[in-house]
């Protein structure tokens, strides 16, 4: 089994611009000696170590603690798409077998139209050419343009983050589905089934997420659906083992091979192929 999305974080390195002492329960250093008792609670022995800042630094720090820690096989890392160098900045980082995808923080990024920028084909392209994913960290407004991307870099391969982030608690399904279903069309699209708890409101569990759990099983399949944690962040909305619990009986339709699909054999496809 594979928890295909995780962070690590440390206050001190200060670029993480998001993560402000609002957010009380993750506002503190996270490594990988407060997650490896979780996984072993849950019998997963590797994960996919995803970033959290847009730095290079950050990119870098993570691949070296890839490198020291055993659990961790992959890093979906960060790099600025907008530089004109950045086709020379991916095949530098490509030279790292532990990289395995970038992930511009798109939801944060004020121009709504900025994953169709013409200038970014260099970046997509060099992601083509080196083999890398596409994690894409979208809103439901961004699903469209996501498409736009995707015709435009038929090759390209995309993970699609927390199912888009759908708005959970305002009950806002129709649209989400419509845009969703749209991009899931592209063969080579999967999606994570991760972070729909934080979406949620505090009280929801397995039968209020069940519309949206059940919409990625059933726009992804079984083999383009990918399980993570989003632990620490998950620590906000119940912790890692409410989510594994509400996941798990979200996928309580699926035969067992399907399941150890979803639960890991999707991410070793999709992401540890290098």
């Amino acid at each position: 089994m594979i928890d295909a999305h995780h962070h690590f974080w440390r206050l001190d390195r200060g670029d993480y611009g998001w993560l402000t002492p609002a957010l009380g329960p993750i506002h503190r250093d996270f490594g990988p000696e407060d997650l490896a008792p979780i996984l072993a609670r849950h019998g997963i022995r590797r994960t996919v170590l995803v970033q959290a800042a847009p730095t290079l630094a950050e990119t870098r720090w993570l691949l070296d603690l890839a490198q020291a820690t055993p659990f961790v096989a992959g890093v979906v890392g960060w790099a600025d798409f907008d530089a004109a160098d950045v086709a020379d900045t991916i095949a530098d980082l490509a030279g790292d077998p532990r990289l395995v995808g970038l992930r511009p923080m798109v939801q944060d990024i004020a121009d709504d139209d900025w994953l169709v920028r013409a200038s970014h084909a260099p970046a997509f392209e060099s992601l083509v050419a080196h083999d890398l994913v596409f994690d894409a960290l979208v809103l439901p407004r961004h699903l469209a343009r996501l498409a736009r991307v995707l015709d435009r870099h038929p090759s390209l391969r995309v993970v699609v983050d927390h199912g888009a982030k759908p708005r959970i608690r305002e009950r806002e399904f129709d649209a989400w589905r419509a845009a969703l279903a749209a991009v899931a069309a592209h063969p080579g699209v999967c999606c994570k089934l991760s972070g729909l708890a934080t979406e949620a409101a505090p009280d929801d569990g397995v039968d209020e997420l069940a519309p949206w759990t059940d919409a990625l099983v059933e726009l992804f399949g079984p083999r383009r659906l990918l399980w993570g944690s989003d632990w620490p962040v998950v620590n906000l909305a119940g912790g890692y083992d409410r989510w594994r619990a509400i996941s798990l009986e979200a996928l309580r339709g699926l035969d067992a091979r399907e399941r150890d699909a979803v639960l890991g054999g999707n991410a070793e496809r999709v992401y540890l192929r290098r």
